[in-house]
């Protein structure tokens, strides 16, 4: 069984409470930190109510009802963009969501993966040629991608070709973070063996999720991620419903046999789901997106284009010892 989930956050809570003066957290207090999160998975997810549960606000408005007519004809792939400003523990964020609406919806859903991989290659561009650039533009906005939450759906048995294609495809350019949507349609039991099975196939396939371990420099911070990877696929379930009872308001969904509170983390994943994305996580998260993903893409990049930073080192320095002989010679 995994470990309790209220011990990990309030752990990771009060080391948390006071950024060091160095620290990315506090550097961005003032100036607000730029944060962009993709939400993938099919229709009926989930992925609204989950958007508007982690902003504790109406982000994306109920949907209308689909038109009987054409309700078995999939739309494309689109993506919608909303962006919002939170603030956690007296840091601005500014948090950009992409939602990929439609994927997975169609019968053949290859155009979808080379869709978001265009996507992500692209924010990865936009830098590339900012930093080329001889004087680059202060005021730029950093569009590329921290974080991927990928839902799956709560089959019961184990992941879809769909999902393994996703994840294996995605994986080098973005830091993706596994969830089961809907995930209050599972028993106890049967979600406990569906985790198992998610975990086993992402084992057995080496698909490339967000390790949470990758820095190890920090031994206690180690131990609690660890802990944390027990919680992968995290369970989510969301809602757009708040009541009043003894204890104050609580956030609930309604069900015929009852309620479930999703705040309260013996329920599901999702408190502590929400506090590695907007808290605890966000600056190993960036810098992941930064230092390793980035850095992987760019030096292919590069590569390919006959433009390696050590090609162009020894050229730069063979001309500039060919441009001193010339001189020497001239002088004779």
């Amino acid at each position: 069984m995994a470990p309790s989930a209220p011990s990990i956050a309030s752990n990771m809570s009060s080391r948390a409470i006071t950024p060091r003066p160095s620290s990315y957290r506090y550097k961005s207090e003032k100036r607000g930190m730029t944060y962009n999160i993709m939400l993938v998975g099919q229709s009926g997810l989930g992925r609204r109510t989950f958007l508007n549960t982690l902003c504790e606000r109406e982000v994306i408005p109920p949907t209308e009802a689909p038109n009987p007519d054409t309700a078995n004809v999939a739309d494309p792939m689109k993506f919608d963009t909303y962006e919002i400003n939170l603030e956690e523990e007296g840091t601005r964020i500014n948090l950009k969501v992409i939602d990929a609406a439609g994927f997975g919806d169609g019968l053949d859903n290859t155009s979808c993966f080379k869709q978001l991989q265009d996507y992500i290659e692209a924010q990865f561009d936009e830098v590339l040629v900012e930093e080329s650039r001889i004087k680059r533009n202060r005021r730029y906005r950093d569009h590329r991608l921290h974080i991927l939450i990928y839902f799956i759906a709560p089959t019961g048995h184990s992941l879809r070709e769909l999902d393994v294609e996703l994840i294996r495809r995605l994986g080098e350019y973005v830091n993706i973070i596994p969830v089961i949507g809907r995930a209050d349609s599972l028993t106890v039991d049967e979600l406990a063996t569906f985790k198992q099975n998610v975990m086993r196939d992402i084992d057995f396939y080496k698909l490339p999720v967000y390790n949470f371990c990758w820095d190890e420099s920090d031994s206690d911070a180690l131990k609690e991620n660890r802990e944390i990877m027990d919680f992968i696929p995290f369970s989510v379930v969301t809602c757009d419903e708040v009541i009043d009872n003894e204890y104050g308001s609580v956030r609930v969904r309604r069900y015929p046999w009852g309620t479930i509170e999703i705040d309260d983390e013996s329920q599901c994943d999702f408190v502590l789901l929400r506090y590695i994305l907007l808290n605890s996580h966000i600056a190993d998260l960036i810098n992941y997106t930064e230092d390793v993903l980035y850095e992987n893409y760019r030096t292919r990049k590069l590569e390919v284009g006959g433009f390696a930073e050590g090609e162009d080192e020894e050229e730069d320095e063979e001309a500039g010892n060919e441009s001193h002989a010339a001189s020497a010679k001239k002088q004779e």
